[in-house]
């Protein structure tokens, strides 16, 4: 609900971006735009271990 707010009374003219996953309901209900992305292609399925810093 902070975060909420610190978004809603926020200048005019000054953009938020904000990423990551499992987004609160709230959060997507007050967002201009929101977008949703999906893996199609993985180099994981080849056997690449995940990356500190990268994937991690």
């Amino acid at each position: 609900d902070d975060l909420i707010r610190t978004i809603q009374s926020r200048a005019p003219g000054v953009e938020v971006i904000i990423t990551g996953r499992r987004a609160d309901p709230k959060l997507i209900d007050i967002a201009d735009l929101v977008t949703e992305m999906r893996e199609i292609k993985h180099y994981y399925t080849q056997g690449v271990m995940a990356r500190p810093g990268i994937e991690m």
